[in-house]
């Protein structure tokens, strides 16, 4: 049975498998010096050569094509019956090349499955089944990679090791098991030549990259080889799974300190972690979904909701790390209402001086402080350092009245998209890795909310929790800053303009949020569609 020294310090379930104590964690000291390893890698992994490197391109280029070509030739010849019809046939054909061209371009996949709202939804619709309904690997590979990383047989570590996975996705698949001493664990286990494959796709991708800059819709709206940068930091900590197994202490640890009760932590195996394989407590609960099942059984919704903004948000604020990969997949609900956070493979984690001001960036946010916004934006490297900021205000009208998007025809919309865009790219703006993790965790939360709060008042929520954060955090938070916490005021304006709503509004539901939304998305598609 299991005593209480790990919830002492970490946010674990009561009825743990095991105790952890992280002074005798052998693979823990392990983490540090892997992800700085990591990290120092990403250079030479994202630097153009002057040839194409190796075979690999050509396989690219072969897959993506016969994926895009015919839907081209359907589309110039108006064989599709509306515009949904062609999204959704380029979306499944597009999830069919990425998962025919193996783990790197399945996760770019993923990245895109969070994406609600800011890609098409039959996009991410068709990319969520690259989550966790990827061909597995056969189960003797899946045995061969498990006896090699443990150096014993699977018969002498576990009494059941189940042959077919509970999921599988790009780095790897995970299955059910239970342990010779009788502990119900799931092991997750990496795709043997995934590491190898991945490091040498990145090479592919960054030769690729410069030659996509301003030929596509799509890289117009960003520095192509700056995101296979961003996508390369991102994905080479998630080839060493002691690095993620370490990320798990680290999570149930900063939310047992922020006194998070919502949230536990599956806790991993002192021993049985490896590059390749990680053991660990198995939980579950009601799939993040599934509305009607956690409604039946008491759960609040909105309060689950409710956690993980404020979980995320004081994890990056207090303490610079938080879960950097939120989706339906790697959240369980418990029984009681609480959130099991699952996958680790990707956490952000803002040090020193950007943890600042990504904290500064949020207080502005609430304060209404647009100069303060920038100024943090510029620190936290999603500006040059040398930028003029009062220039960039006034080239974004960020110094003037809200315009009411729903007020504008779609040919406005899409003039105002495209002149906001040009002007940031001429900035040199760019999405620092922590600040595009945040906000994919909050375009999901976002989706979320259509779910499981549709009628949730976001400006009123959003003014409890800076209430919240200034009781509970203030002073320390003040102090870190060198400014007087009490005197900090909450303004909403910025808040609100954000949200497309004039200051006068006092009140704003996700559902009339969304409303306003898909009005704004269909005068830009119907526009685009002409």
């Amino acid at each position: 049975m299991t005593v209480l020294q790990d919830r002492e310090w970490a946010a674990f379930t009561e009825d743990g498998p095991w105790t952890l104590q992280r002074s005798t964690i052998r693979w823990l000291p392990l983490a540090v010096p892997l992800r700085t390893a990591a990290q120092a890698e990403v250079p030479s992994l994202t630097t153009a050569g002057r040839v194409p490197p190796g075979r690999r391109v050509v396989r690219v280029v072969r897959v993506l094509s016969r994926a895009v070509l015919p839907w081209l030739w359907r589309k110039r010849r108006g064989r599709f019956a509306s515009p949904a019809d062609s999204r959704a046939e380029i979306s499944h054909r597009l999830r069919v090349a990425a998962e025919q061209l193996g783990p790197t371009y399945i996760k770019l996949g993923q990245i895109i499955s969070s994406g609600e709202g800011l890609f098409p939804p039959e996009l991410v619709s068709e990319f969520k089944k690259c989550r966790d309904q990827v061909p597995a690997e056969p189960f003797e590979v899946v045995r061969a990679v498990v006896e090699a990383d443990l150096g014993a047989r699977l018969e002498d570590v576990f009494a059941v090791f189940e042959r077919t996975p509970l999921a599988a996705a790009s780095i790897a698949q995970v299955h059910a098991a239970t342990l010779l001493t009788g502990e119900q664990v799931v092991v997750k286990v990496q795709r043997p030549s995934v590491a190898g494959l991945v490091r040498h796709d990145l090479r592919v991708m960054a030769w690729i990259a410069p030659f996509l800059v301003g030929r596509i819709p799509i890289a117009s709206l960003a520095n192509p080889p700056a995101l296979v940068e961003l996508f390369a930091e991102t994905i080479v900590e998630e080839l060493d799974f002691r690095m993620e197994a370490a990320n798990m202490i680290d999570i149930a640890a900063m939310l047992h300190e922020l006194g998070n009760h919502g949230y536990v932590v599956p806790r991993p195996h002192p021993t049985l972690v490896t590059r390749r394989v990680l053991v660990m407590q198995r939980v579950s609960g009601f799939n993040f979904d599934d509305v009607v099942g956690m409604k039946d059984a008491g759960i609040d919704t909105e309060e689950v909701v409710r956690t993980a903004m404020v979980a995320l948000m004081e994890g990056a604020m207090v303490y610079g790390v938080f879960h950097g990969d939120l989706h339906g997949g790697n959240l369980f609900v418990l029984a009681d209402g609480r959130t099991a956070l699952l996958d680790f493979g990707i956490v952000g984690r803002l040090t020193g001086e950007r943890r600042l001001a990504f904290l500064r960036l949020m207080i502005g946010a609430t304060t209404n402080d647009v100069k303060g916004q920038m100024s943090a934006m510029r620190d936290l490297g999603a500006l040059p350092l040398d930028t003029d900021l009062e220039a960039v205000i006034k080239d974004l009208r960020l110094d003037q009245p809200t315009i009411d998007p729903t007020t504008l025809t779609g040919e406005e919309l899409v003039a105002e998209v495209q002149r906001v865009v040009k002007a940031l790219l001429g900035y040199g703006a760019r999405m620092p890795k922590e600040l595009m993790l945040y906000v994919k965790n909050m375009v999901f939360l976002d989706g979320a909310m259509a779910r499981l709060a549709p009628d949730l008042d976001l400006i009123g929520e959003i003014a409890k929790i800076s209430m919240m954060f200034a009781e509970r955090h203030g002073e320390r938070l003040g102090r870190e800053l060198g400014i007087d916490h009490r005197a900090v005021e909450l303004n909403m304006d910025g808040v609100k303009a954000s949200f497309g709503v004039d200051t006068s509004t006092d009140q704003l539901t996700y559902r009339e949020l969304q409303a306003r939304r898909d009005l704004i998305q269909k005068r830009m598609r119907d526009h685009v569609g002409r």
